[in-house]
């Protein structure tokens, strides 16, 4: 697992198709991210997954 630190605003490329943007935080801690990616590419959250 690759682990970076990104400060609001900043964003990391994917297979230069997939760009992950931090959008900041909520004032419980959470953090929010943007994703950007071509319509043929599923974005899924993993708890949808385990789920099965």
């Amino acid at each position: 697992m690759l682990v970076l630190t990104r400060k609001k605003g900043q964003s990391i490329i994917i297979g230069g198709v997939i760009k992950i943007v931090h959008l900041g935080h909520d004032r419980y801690g959470a953090v929010k991210i943007g994703i950007e990616a071509p319509k043929n590419i599923n974005i899924v959250r993993s708890e949808l997954i385990d789920e099965k």
